[in-house]
This record gives C-alpha cells, structure tokens and sequence, in this order.
C-alpha cells in the first residue's frame, strides 16, 4: 500500500516538471491520510486542487477515507469505478514510506523509497466530490431515494469535500522486500501522466504496472515518521537499520 509520502521539492521545480501552478504551499516530509494535499485533476491540469486523502464515494452517507484503491479492482469496485473512468488525478510526491518488520512483537522500521536523485514524480490518483447529507436528509431518507438537490446530491454546498486515492499495484523488485503492494508511478517520459489523465478507461487501466526499480532506492528512516503529527527534514535521513 501507501500510507505515507514525502513532497519537499521547492515550488519553482514542481511548477517546472509538472508545468502546472501549485500556488502556496509548505514542504512536507510526511504526507498523511486525512490531510488536504495538492493533486493535478484531468479537469483544470493547469494547476493543482487541494484534496483529502482518503477517498470517499460520492454517494456515501459516511466518510469513507479510502486511502488506496487496487489497479486489479479498480475498475470493478463500486467505491472507485465511477472515478476510474471520469475523475482521475496526478498525486505529486518525490518520495514514499514503507514500513517492515515487527515480527515477535517487535516494531516495524519505516523505509523511504524514491529515485536517486530525488526528483519528484506523479503517483497515478482518482478522486471524488463527496457532499455529507444534512440531518434532514438523513432522517427523512431523501439521500437514499435521490430526494432534494438533483442527482442525489445532500448536503450544503459548503461542506463539499473532495477526497482522492492513490492507485496501487503489485511491488517492483526493490519494494517487494518491504511490502507486497506499491503506488502506481507514471513514466513521464512515455508520456502515461498525459495518458492517465485523459486517456480512455483501457488506456488509463494499461499503465497500472509497477515502475521499473532501477532508479529507485530505499534506505530506513527514523520512526519518528510513525506519527501524522512530526513533519520535519530530517524524517528522510537515513538511520542504522536493526
């Protein structure tokens, strides 16, 4: 899976390597589930949106808080299929963490895995418009019937939320020695971060394979990244594994 990520690379570059706006924003060391975090949308590619990690379907009557959908099920999935073929995003990062370990009884030791050089690059993502339903709608039933705002929709416009995941697929050599699941990594080069965001359903669903591990590397990491509330350089830094 991906549970947590990294996305420190100065502004200027990200707005050069992903010719898009990314407005203001703070270096993070450790991107984290529930927090608003900046994506590429097919809608406007131009700029980035800030989203929720942790997807919630449009039509649930509770958050979800999704974090990652499987590319074999992907298209399947009634929680992800309608944002496979319509709302698909690029999650910028030039980093992400997996934890190992922790048999015994002892605990895991966290790893980051990016590219040699640290250059940032796009995780393949979809996303969803999720409005929560009033205590109106939730008492009367009108969410489950499709009652009040056209096409289902509940809630005040001003509680809308959007949310997306992150796609994962099987692990390339390097990561399948700290877990059996990674993100889906776009080759830019081949052109796939164009293709995921505009391409048809069967183009989009033919990128989903695991990115080549010859750039990657990936070396323990304090874990001090364990909580969601440390944000800070030396997250990334290398430590003496067990």
């Amino acid at each position: 899976m991906c549970g947590r990520y990294t996305l420190f690379t100065p502004t200027a570059d990200l707005e050069a390597r992903f010719d898009a706006d990314f407005g203001d924003r703070e270096p993070s060391y450790n991107c984290a589930p529930g927090q608003s975090l900046p994506v590429i949308a097919d809608r406007d590619p131009g700029k980035t949106t800030r989203m929720e990690w942790g997807l919630t379907p449009s039509w649930a009557d509770e958050s979800f808080d999704l974090i990652n959908a499987r590319a074999e099920t992907v298209r399947e999935k009634r929680s992800f299929a309608d944002a496979f073929e319509r709302r698909r995003c690029l999650v910028p990062a030039d980093g992400f963490y997996e934890w190992v370990g922790g048999d015994r009884g002892g605990g895991k030791t966290p790893y980051r895995v990016a590219f040699d050089d640290d250059r940032p690059f796009a995780m393949a993502g979809i996303y969803e418009r999720w409005e929560p339903p009033t205590p109106e709608t939730t008492q009367t039933g009108l969410g489950a019937f499709g009652g009040g705002a056209e096409g289902g929709e509940t809630g005040d416009e001003s509680d809308a939320v959007e949310t997306f995941s992150i796609v994962t697929t099987e692990p390339n050599d390097l990561v399948a020695d700290l877990h059996h699941r990674m993100a889906v990594i776009l080759d830019p080069d081949a052109g796939e971060e164009e293709t995921w965001l505009h391409g048809g359903p069967d183009e989009a669903a033919a990128l989903l394979d695991p990115y080549p591990s010859d750039d990657l590397t990936a070396h323990p990491v304090s874990t001090r990244v364990n909580s969601p509330s440390v944000d800070a350089p030396d997250l990334i830094e290398p430590v003496a594994s067990d």
